[in-house]
């Protein structure tokens, strides 16, 4: 396991650590790997199709991230010894359990984004 920064102060119900929120977030924090998990809810995802579905990641930023999803044992990766070399990257089992929340992350992503239009909408109404 990495060492964790921690540092967000004690949870509300009195546990020494620090809340169980911070915990799942430094996992699932930041700004790719939501979207890695997404996309290999359903089956595994080759290294290079990670860099078609988010060619704003570097390569070496999309290791780190790969890397730290395999540490926290989220992610496993299948080194397939062949000519060219094959990486996949799928859930683990404990990475799995992380689908629901996935998913609604993705609903409420809808839902706002949506409410987020609507509003554009109203104000380019309003401006014409």
């Amino acid at each position: 396991m990495r060492n964790r920064k921690g540092g967000f102060g004690e949870c509300p119900d009195g546990q020494a650590h620090a809340c169980p929120v911070e915990f799942t977030l430094d996992v699932i924090g930041g700004k790719w790997k939501g979207v890695l998990l997404y996309h290999m809810m359903d089956a595994p995802v080759r290294f290079n199709e990670f860099r078609r579905i988010c060619p704003g990641i570097t390569q070496r930023m999309l290791t780190l991230q790969l890397r730290e999803l395999e540490e926290d044992g989220v992610v496993h990766r299948e080194v397939y010894h062949q000519v060219p070399p094959k990486v996949e990257y799928s859930l683990t089992e404990f990475g799995r359990t992380l689908i629901p929340i996935i998913r609604l992350m993705r609903d409420w992503g809808i839902e706002y984004q949506a409410k987020q239009q609507s509003a554009d909408s109203r104000t380019a109404d309003a401006e014409v």
